[in-house]
C-alpha cells in the first residue's frame, strides 16, 4: 500500500549538442510553461494526499459495503488523478535538473574559461542542491506528513545527475530499463502483502484513528517509523520508478516539448494507452482481493504516465511560454516548494488536530470538496505573496545555502 502512494524545482544554456539551437533555454528567462505545469502538478497532488493527511498509513477508509459516491469518485481518479500529478512532477523535476545543470555551464563558463574546471562545480552545485532536498524531506517526513516526496527526490536526482548529458533515446532507453526493474519489484513486494482489514468501522480503522488523531509525539514515532520503511523500500523500487520519470522529463526538455507540446498522433497513443491501464486499474482495485488491488497499482503507474504527458500538452497550448497566461498557475508553480510544504501544514492540522471527527464523518466527495477549497486558498495566497515578494520563503532558502561561492 505504501509503495502505490508515497513516490522541482530549480530553474538553461550552452554549447552543448543535447539541444538543438531552437530549443535551447534562455539564460535568465523565467520558464512560464514549466511555472504553469509545475502549479497545476502541485494543486493535483493535493487530491490524492489529502487521504494521507488524515490517515498517514492507509489513506481513505472505505465503507463495507462501499456506497455508490465512494465507487463513483475512485473510478473517476483512476482515471485523472491517481498517479498522474506525482508523474507530472517527477517528469518537471527531471527537466529542472537539466535546467540546473545548463544554468551552472553557463555560470561556470563566465567565471573560468578552462574546461578543465567545468566538471566538479557542476556536480558539487546540484548535489548540494539534492541533499538540503532529502534532509528537508526526512524533517517533513517525520515531523509533519511522512508522505513526503522530497526525500525521494533527491535521491532519484542523485542517480538521475549521472546522465544528465545523454542524449533524448539514450535517456528513453535507461528511463524504459528503470521502469521495468521498478514494475519487477513492486510486483514480487504486491503479492507477498496481507494487509489487515482496514474499512470504515473495522477494529483496525479504530486503532489507527486513534493513532493518527491522539498525540502528536506517538505521529511522530509513527512517521519515523515509516520514513525509516521508505528509506529502504525505495533503493529497490521507488528510486527506479523516480528516475525513469525524470530521465523522461530531461528527454522531452531536450526535445523543446515544454514549448510545443505533443503532435496529434503522440496524444492520440497517450489517450489509448492510458484509457487501457487505467480500465485495468479500475477492475482490479475494486476486486475484493488484496492482492489484486495492489497489482493494480502497477497498471495506475504505467497508465499515469501517458495521461500525465496529456496534461503537459494542453497546459503549454494554453500557456505558450506568456507570464500573462495561466498566471495563477504559474504564482504556484514559482512557490512550489514552499507551497507544497504549506499543503502539509493545512491539511494535518484540519483533519488530524482542529477537526479530528472528519476522518470518521467524511466520504471521498467531501475529501474532494476540502482539496477544492484548499486549492483555492492557495492560489489566492500565493497571488498575494508575490504581491510583496519575488521569492518562496524556502525558495529564497535553497538559493541562499546553494549559491555559487
Amino acid at each position: 500500500m505504501l509503495i502505490n502512494h508515497q513516490t522541482d524545482h530549480a530553474l538553461r544554456v550552452s554549447n552543448s549538442n543535447d539541444i538543438s539551437p531552437d530549443h535551447r533555454i534562455q539564460p535568465h528567462r523565467r520558464l512560464a510553461n514549466l511555472d504553469a505545469i509545475r502549479g497545476f502538478a502541485l494543486l493535483g497532488i493535493l487530491f490524492l494526499n489529502i487521504y494521507f493527511m488524515a490517515n498517514n498509513f492507509y489513506g481513505y477508509a472505505p465503507h463495507q459495503p462501499e456506497i455508490a459516491s465512494d465507487i463513483i469518485i475512485e473510478i473517476i481518479s483512476n482515471f485523472l488523478l491517481e498517479g498522474r500529478f506525482i508523474s507530472l512532477f517527477s517528469m518537471l523535476f527531471g527537466a529542472g535538473l537539466w535546467l540546473q545543470y545548463q544554468k551552472t555551464i553557463s555560470l561556470n563558463s563566465k567565471n573560468d574559461h578552462s574546461t578543465n574546471n567545468k566538471v566538479a562545480p557542476k556536480k558539487s552545485s546540484i548535489k548540494r542542491r539534492l541533499y538540503l532536498l532529502i534532509a528537508l524531506g526526512a524533517i517533513h517526513g517525520v515531523f509533519l506528513f511522512s508522505g513526503d516526496i522530497l526525500l525521494s527526490y533527491g535521491l532519484c536526482g542523485l542517480v538521475v545527475c549521472r546522465y544528465v548529458t545523454l542524449e533524448p533515446k539514450q535517456l528513453l532507453a535507461k528511463s524504459a530499463l528503470f521502469m521495468v526493474i521498478a514494475m519487477a519489484v513492486i510486483a514480487l513486494i504486491s503479492i507477498t502483502l496481507e494487509d489487515e482489514q482496514f474499512y470504515r468501522g473495522s477494529d483496525y480503522f479504530i486503532e489507527q484513528l486513534a493513532i493518527w488523531t491522539g498525540s502528536y509525539t506517538d505521529q511522530v514515532v509513527m512517521q519515523a517509523y515509516m520514513i525509516g520503511y521508505m528509506l529502504l523500500i525505495i533503493p529497490i523500487s521507488i528510486l527506479w520508478y523516480g528516475a525513469s520519470l525524470m530521465l523522461i522529463g530531461i528527454a522531452l526538455m531536450k526535445q523543446g516539448y515544454f514549448e510545443r507540446g505533443f503532435s496529434h498522433k503522440q496524444l492520440g497513443l497517450f489517450a489509448c494507452i492510458s484509457i487501457t491501464f487505467a480500465s485495468i486499474d479500475s477492475l482490479l482495485s475494486l476486486s475484493d482481493s488484496a492482492v489484486l488491488k495492489e497489482i493494480s497499482g502497477i497498471f495506475m503507474m504505467l497508465g499515469a504516465i501517458p495521461t500525465a504527458l496529456v496534461y503537459w500538452h494542453i497546459i503549454v497550448k494554453i500557456c505558450q511560454n506568456n507570464p500573462l497566461r495561466l498566471t495563477w498557475l504559474q504564482n504556484i508553480g514559482r512557490l512550489s516548494l514552499s507551497f507544497y510544504i504549506l499543503q502539509s501544514v493545512l491539511g494535518i492540522m484540519l483533519l488530524r488536530h482542529w477537526m479530528p471527527q472528519w476522518q470518521m464523518e467524511f466520504d471521498r466527495i467531501d475529501y474532494m470538496l476540502l482539496a477544492i477549497v484548499l486549492g483555492l486558498l492557495q492560489l489566492f495566497l500565493a497571488a498575494l505573496y508575490l504581491r510583496f515578494f519575488s521569492q518562496g520563503p524556502l525558495e529564497y532558502l535553497m538559493a541562499k545555502l546553494t549559491k555559487h561561492s
